[in-house]
């Protein structure tokens, strides 16, 4: 299998950290790297060199790179994601110089499909649905998709670029602004008031963390038969819409009490869609399994962030 020995870029995320997880309890070798972010003019030497460890370190050309590091949310200017597209170019360039002629593993890219299909009005949306990001965020990621597709046609590396719905799940980073079930969860335990800037009847499409891991892992096995140098998009998701309203019932369900919400005004809010529904038509047997129910999802978030140190 393509997965027999990975490295996950981005390990320390929500997503990454699920793909490790789902790697470990797979019995595959992972691999990670402690990527100086802060420093852009070494992180392409310090990651290909670990990817480059990573393809001697077994026989054979069972390998794969899930990259799942990413900067910015929706509502992050220009200049940030101009940054990171000339480092994640400058890396993928790299990773061709060091690698030895002949190497061939399988890639996986995490995009949005939120930000990529924003702007378009025509829900639900599948991989054949015509991008229309709102905002720079999705600009930048379907910048990087290309990028990454450039890389692998030249180098001979399978693709897949996954498109991915609204995460959850314990482990958000709630300091960043983004993770509306965690950002709410932790609002009410705190004893704060949490701003909603979007209309209640806003629709998102929220798939757990550790159902987002399982299918991605599924789904990189699958595309090793894919031909040296081509790519395949797909759409995750729990392909089911959920309203904020729905959220909030549900937070308070779980919760056992109110959630004190005050509408606001942000800026950012024109670049939010009021509908993201998704329905996959790539891979889909990876979809055919018992997905984590909103409600057990929402107890697993909740419960860690009571345990979880923040400050308040």
């Amino acid at each position: 299998m393509s997965g027999t020995r990975s490295l996950v870029v981005g390990s320390g995320g929500l997503l990454g950290g699920a793909l490790v997880r789902e790697l470990t309890a797979r019995d595959r070798r992972v691999h990670r790297v402690a990527v100086p972010w802060d420093d852009s003019a070494a992180v392409p030497a310090v990651i290909a060199e670990a990817v480059l460890h990573l393809v001697e370190s077994g026989p054979g050309s069972e390998w794969s790179l899930y990259w799942t590091a990413g900067t910015g949310v929706v509502a992050t200017g220009e200049a940030e994601f101009e940054t990171e597209q000339r480092v994640v170019e400058a890396t993928l360039a790299e990773i061709e110089r060091v690698l030895p002629s002949g190497t061939s593993g399988t890639l996986f890219f995490a995009s949005s499909a939120g930000a990529t299909y924003a702007g378009n009005p025509a829900p639900p949306f599948s991989e054949d649905s015509e991008t229309a990001p709102l905002a720079p965020y999705g600009r930048g990621k379907l910048r990087l998709e290309d990028t990454f597709r450039d890389f692998a046609a030249s180098s001979g590396h399978r693709l897949l670029i996954g498109r991915i719905s609204n995460l959850y799940g314990p482990g958000q980073n709630i300091a960043k602004p983004q993770g509306l079930i965690s950002q709410l969860a932790a609002a009410r335990l705190d004893g704060r008031p949490s701003n909603i800037y979007v209309p209640l009847h806003t629709v998102r499409d929220y798939l757990f963390v550790d159902d987002a891991g399982a299918m991605i892992v599924d789904a990189v096995d699958l595309v090793e038969d894919l031909e040296a140098g081509s790519s395949l998009l797909k759409i995750f998701a729990a392909q089911e819409g959920v309203s904020i309203s729905g959220i909030i019932a549900m937070l308070e369900k779980v919760m056992d009490r109110s959630l004190d919400i005050v509408s606001g005004h942000d800026p950012a809010a024109v670049y939010q869609a009021l509908d993201l529904r998704f329905r996959s038509t790539q891979l889909t047997q990876v979809d055919a399994r018992s997905l984590t129910s909103l409600e057990e999802g929402v107890r697993r978030t909740v419960a860690a962030l009571q345990t979880a140190p923040r400050d308040s």
